[in-house]
């Protein structure tokens, strides 16, 4: 891990151990990570410019849903970036982040290893820490994001899209995210009879709500996933455990249930149910999908 990734993690790491015990709290009086406006932007302005947006991590896994063989058992990583674009605040003390996000799905078992799809996520984030009474409630975030498979005719996916999020601190353990969106989606060539994903929002819906909890010492995370789909009842779920594998590092033992549709672009329409582990690297701010 670089010199630069364990600096935006060692201060935050270092400052939740600090606050008030939550074995010991109450659900009906929610405790916050206490700290003054001037003190979280301050921690944020000596974070490196680049860093981690997103969790990164590499894993590889097996279908629930069919036969295991080697055209069904995969591999999938995620690289996830964020560069500051301005070190003084802009209006409302929000920060801007130019982000950049790749999903990819590996067949490695397959001869000659090929790409099933990658997805391409980049994007301007405005970001905003929420205080109140010195005390950190939680994040909002105002995104404008485009995402495609970088494919054409029938194979091409992609949709530019407006992201609002919010994620709720109930204490230094427990958070809650919820998270909408709406957008221009590709329509397809007209020529070609197909391609596109017109109907994306009939599998991934219009938002999501994600649960996260984080041990005080952050060696054990656990986050649930809800997104609903067209129809009451119908939901993409997505359950996610890690394990710090060193209380000196920032790499976690990862493992990760997908269950619905819209997992990968490519096949946003087709069900699938994917168990998968390997290796995570988490962001400084854990609970952000």
């Amino acid at each position: 891990m670089s010199v630069a990734t364990r600096a935006q993690d060692r201060e935050l790491r270092e400052a939740l151990p600090q606050q008030p015990d939550t074995g010991k709290f109450d659900f009906k009086k929610p405790l916050y990570m206490e700290i003054e406006e001037n003190e979280i932007i301050n921690l944020l302005d000596r974070q490196p410019n680049f860093g981690i947006y997103h969790d990164n991590y590499l894993i590889t896994g097996i279908p629930t849903n069919k036969g295991i063989n080697k055209y069904t058992a995969d591999a999938k990583f995620q690289i996830s970036i964020r560069q500051r674009l301005f070190k003084s605040l802009l209006p409302f003390n929000t920060i801007l982040f130019l982000t950049y996000t790749q999903k990819s799905f590996w067949n490695i078992y397959e001869h000659s290893f090929p790409f099933k799809d990658n997805n391409y996520n980049p994007g301007l984030v405005f970001i905003k820490p929420v205080i109140h009474e010195n005390q950190l409630r939680g994040v909002f975030n105002l995104a404008l994001e485009h995402e495609s498979n970088g494919k054409d005719s029938l194979e091409s996916r992609g949709w530019n899209h407006l992201v609002l999020s919010g994620v709720y601190f109930f204490n230094p353990c427990f958070s809650v995210q919820a998270k909408l969106w709406t957008g221009f989606l590709d329509r397809g060539e007209k020529d070609l009879n197909g391609g596109g994903n017109p109907d994306l929002y009939k599998y991934r819906g219009y938002g999501l709500v994600a649960f996260y909890f984080r041990s005080l010492d952050d060696r054990f995370l656990v986050s649930a996933t809800i997104n609903p789909r067209n129809k009451i009842g119908r939901f993409n779920t997505e359950l996610e455990l890690n394990v710090k594998l060193n209380s000196k590092a920032n790499q976690y033992f990862f493992i990760q249930w997908y269950n619905g549709y819209g997992e990968s672009l490519l096949e946003y329409n087709r069900y699938s149910s994917m168990l998968r582990a390997g290796i995570a690297v988490k962001p400084p701010l854990r609970s952000l999908h």
